[in-house]
């Protein structure tokens, strides 16, 4: 489920969920996000400021003279990107030399979308084909400012049309908007990510990650050729990672750190039209080990998307190993999304029969999901919460917990919780998929309209 449409929220549907109003003060576009939690200029004002000429048009091509200002600012110093300036990227760059470095950035960074040469030119990861713009890297890096970092998404998206990143055969690559690798104590700061041909964020063998008072949209202008894959943050051998005040409108993941992340910590967000607060995918690659553990989702506002909380482990017959461990979601309020707790552990599109032969093989224990208000969809009837554990007999699935967990279906009838595979108490009244009880849950779908706000904000 996608809506291009700002981000919203449902008070009051009186005919269908009478008993159900929104937290007070919940912004609803971006000016009211950006007045809720105002940025303001975070940076050293001691520091030597480094200038770079803006591009003329949108194929006034700046590459060389960014990367040459960085160069000039590094040790010391701070880039700076004046508000109203245009600067056109359209060649990738390599920025993996920093070394205590700043960039106020309060213009406009946009990339050229000349499909055919940046898929000749990108650079590139094995993960999951991943190609990108550019890669930063280093020590002490600081991106702060009201600025925006254009993907420039269009053409990419009209041209992926019917496409998946994850099928073996896809060749049609697209580039993630920013990507930085063997980075160490690197902050983000109130810069508007927009419209990413791919992934927004992917951080690669890092420590000391943060993102703050950020903005992350991707809009498409054709309803035949919507964002794809556009999640706001990805990640690969992570560890410290902080998000704080994020603003996201994208057609995928809101958060989903990948293999190998630890100690995470995400407090206030709010995401439209995505598929969740997601650990993983992980297991995807034969014989590999991957885990994230040690991690608390505290304080989100998810709508009109797929999921709400939500962990995905891979199965099939080639297919890696590991666990997910420690994972608090808290506070979470959902609007009109399918399952608000999720479980997959037949990820990515494994049928019923390969599922059972060939299980994940992830463990999945001490997971949590507390103070959880709002309602689903509909789409799965009485159904609000799917927790599916892997029927590998070595894959432990355990301390699956629910506290304060107060979803409600749109639909006529009591809510419904089915959990299959979990060892221990929930908390909650669980029943099996294959129970008289889900199987006339599910069948009792019906619908709501998009979340909207009322009273104004």
């Amino acid at each position: 489920m996608r809506s291009s449409t700002f981000f919203t929220l449902l008070s009051a549907i009186t005919s269908v969920v009478a008993s159900h109003e929104p937290p007070p003060n919940v912004p609803r576009s971006i000016e009211e996000f950006r007045q809720k939690y105002p940025y303001k200029t975070k940076g050293n004002s001691h520091r030597k400021v480094v200038k770079i000429r803006s591009s003329r048009n949108e194929t006034d091509d700046v590459s060389n003279e960014f990367k040459a200002g960085l160069k000039r600012a590094n040790h010391g110093g701070t880039l700076y990107l004046p508000k109203n300036e245009l600067f056109i990227i359209g060649k990738p760059l390599d920025l993996t030399f920093l070394d205590d470095v700043q960039v106020h950035w309060d213009g406009e960074v946009k990339f050229t979308n000349d499909t055919p040469y940046w898929q000749a030119n990108a650079f590139t990861h094995p993960f999951q084909k991943s190609i990108m713009f550019w890669k930063w890297g280093g020590k002490d890096i600081k991106i702060y400012g009201e600025g925006v970092l254009n993907g420039n998404g269009q053409r990419w998206w009209n041209e992926f049309a019917g496409r998946e990143v994850l099928d073996p055969n896809n060749e049609y690559l697209r580039p993630i908007l920013f990507y930085a690798e063997n980075a160490t104590n690197f902050e983000m700061q109130g810069i508007h990510e927009k419209d990413s041909p791919c992934w927004t964020n992917f951080i690669v063998t890092s420590k000391g990650i943060s993102f703050s008072d950020v903005i992350v949209t991707a809009e498409s202008n054709n309803a035949s050729s919507l964002p794809k894959n556009t999640d706001f943050f990805d990640s690969l051998n992570v560890e410290d990672l902080t998000v704080k005040r994020a603003w996201v409108n994208i057609g995928d993941d809101c958060f989903s750190p990948k293999s190998n992340a630890s100690n995470v910590h995400v407090d206030t967000m709010y995401c439209n039209g995505t598929h969740g607060q997601s650990m993983g995918s992980l297991g995807q690659y034969a014989g590999e080990m991957s885990f994230v553990k040690d991690v608390v989702i505290e304080n989100v506002w998810l709508l009109n998307g797929q999921h709400g909380a939500r962990l995905k482990t891979w199965a099939g017959p080639d297919v890696g190993y590991g666990f997910i461990d420690n994972v608090t979601f808290r506070n979470f309020y959902q609007a009109n999304n399918e399952y608000s707790a999720f479980i997959d552990s037949c990820y990515f599109n494994i049928d019923t029969e390969t599922c059972a032969e060939y299980p994940s093989m992830m463990n999945l224990t001490n997971i949590s999901f507390e103070n959880f208000t709002g309602y689903t969809s509909g789409k799965y009837g009485l159904a609000v919460a799917k927790l599916t554990c892997s029927t590998n007999p070595n894959a432990v699935c355990e301390n699956i917990t629910f506290k304060n967990f107060n979803i409600t279906s749109p639909c006529d009838g009591e809510p419904v919780i089915i959990c299959d595979g979990i060892k221990g108490d929930t908390g909650v009244d669980c029943v099996s998929s294959n129970s008289t009880e889900a199987i006339a849950a599910l069948s009792k779908t019906c619908s709501v309209p998009l979340a909207t706000v009322s009273p104004s904000f």
